[in-house]
This record gives C-alpha cells, structure tokens and sequence, in this order.
C-alpha cells in the first residue's frame, strides 16, 4: 500500500482543523488512506455518517479544504 508519511501528516492536519465544525453538529470524520493516485479516503461518523447533507459537506466542506491547503490531494472520497 500507498505511504507517505509526510503527505499523510499533513492530511491529518486538515482534518483536525475541520473536525470541530463536524462535531458542533454532532458528527466527526475519521482519516482511512490516501491511494496512490492521491485520494484521501475517509469515514463521516456520528450524525455526518447518515445525514442527508454528508456529500455536500465532504466535497464543499472536507474536500475543498484538503484540496486547498495540500494541492497534490485529487479527491476526498467517504469509504
């Protein structure tokens, strides 16, 4: 499997910064993987994991931060 450590430190980073937002309305987003291609894989959790909203909060939200602070990111995929 895909490793880079550095790229996975950063990503995680991200993540951190977003989860707060997510918790206020009773949801968390956990980080699976990155694939070699570059795409983050995470999971919504708690009230994200089955809300109507979740693909609007992933890519608008998770992705579009991810994506701006680490530009080598493709996409942010829920698994």
């Amino acid at each position: 499997m895909f490793q880079n450590e550095e790229l996975i430190s950063k990503v995680k980073n991200v993540i951190e910064q977003i989860r707060p937002y997510l918790q206020s309305d009773g949801g968390d987003v956990e980080y699976v993987n990155i694939t070699e291609d570059n795409t983050v894989n995470i999971r919504l959790l708690g009230m994200c994991g089955n809300c109507p909203h979740s693909r609007m909060t992933l890519k608008n939200g998770i992705e579009a931060a991810v994506v701006k602070a680490i530009p080598e990111i493709k996409s942010v995929e829920s698994v």
